[in-house]
């Protein structure tokens, strides 16, 4: 579990996050939704150490993390994985070698135990017989797979997963967000994604919180934004005439 109590965050005098208290359960798929400039990034980044909040705290299952120095919340962040936009894979490396790069990082497993843990991480998303084969000779959605692989290869409590659909194409988003969705539940991590993709949200989404100019706006789950007055969120999640058409439909139909 994750916990935000009050945070801010100002740069060159000027706020851009105000008192923001939420949490982010374990075993679930929270999202961070927003329009662009909302910042939804600068808390993604207080909530993992790379901005320093001016105000408040961060508890990563009761252990303070803003009270720590940068030695001591090592072993905390030794508890993330990371699934950046793009999947950010090394292209001089094999996709074992990325799988495998946190783990001689951070680990001291033999050459054995580093191989069996690569092949059930590839396992684990299907990639199995894909070792050695480089970024440039897979997919784009077979990329973000490997990702998620690097991302999970530590055993991590929390996984923090920037725009996970960004430049698949439908079909293929369904499968990260649904593996997404499976890792999340089968390992019980409390997962944080920041995205645009209402598809992902409605569809695999537990809790939701929307950011609104640096301020936690609307928290909730899927099935409450339908019937949702908050103007903002309404607005982003229903942008046009003929999607509102659509959500009135849907309120229509669960009365």
């Amino acid at each position: 579990m994750i916990e935000v109590k009050n945070i801010s965050k100002s740069f060159d005098g000027n706020t851009v996050l105000h008192d923001v208290t939420t949490e982010f359960l374990p075993g679930k798929v929270n999202f961070i939704i927003g329009r662009s400039g909302s910042r939804k990034s600068v808390l993604t980044k207080c909530i993992v150490g790379l901005n320093e909040v001016d105000k408040g705290e961060i508890f990563f299952d009761g252990r303070n993390f803003t009270s720590l120095n940068k030695w001591d919340r090592r072993s905390i962040r030794q508890e993330m994985g990371m699934l950046f936009q793009g999947a950010a894979l090394f292209d001089s490396m094999t996709v074992e070698e990325n799988v495998m790069y946190p783990l001689r990082m951070f680990s001291k497993m033999t050459k054995a135990e580093l191989q069996k843990r690569v092949d059930e991480c590839l396992e684990r998303v299907n990639l199995s017989g894909k070792n050695k084969l480089y970024p440039s000779e897979i997919s784009g959605g077979m990329q973000k797979r490997t990702g998620i692989a690097r991302a999970i290869a530590m055993n991590p409590k929390y996984l923090f997963c920037d725009e996970p659909n960004s430049g698949l194409d439908p079909q293929t988003a369904i499968v990260i967000d649904n593996l997404i969705k499976e890792i999340t539940v089968d390992y019980n991590i409390t997962t944080v994604v920041v995205s645009h993709d209402m598809a992902s949200v409605i569809e695999i989404g537990d809790l939701i919180n929307f950011i609104y100019q640096g301020n936690l706006w609307w928290r909730g789950n899927p099935a409450s934004i339908l019937n949702s007055d908050n103007k903002e969120v309404t607005e982003f999640v229903f942008p046009s005439a003929f999607m509102q058409e659509i959500r009135d439909a849907l309120r229509q139909g669960h009365k």
